[in-house]
């Protein structure tokens, strides 16, 4: 009998992959007026963002949204 697929858009996704294709997609110049936190305005990396991201819940989740409703665009390119 075979699992049923996940519904979840996040599922099997990294924090990492997550930020690499927010960056790629509007980088972190855009990526900074959209979610106002200082690892994308002031010396941005993905390693710096990284960091941040895990030890902050609520810029993880954030990031999270907004990678879901950019997720169909995403899939257009």
């Amino acid at each position: 009998m075979e699992k049923p697929l996940s519904n979840d858009p996040m599922h099997g996704i990294t924090l990492k992959m997550i930020l690499e294709d927010l960056v790629a997609f509007y980088g972190f110049d855009t990526l900074g007026e959209l979610i106002r936190i200082r690892c994308f305005n002031h010396d941005p990396s993905i390693k710096s963002s990284l960091t941040f991201l895990r030890k902050t819940p609520w810029a993880r989740k954030e990031v999270e949204q907004l990678y879901i409703r950019t997720l169909p665009k995403l899939k257009q390119l």
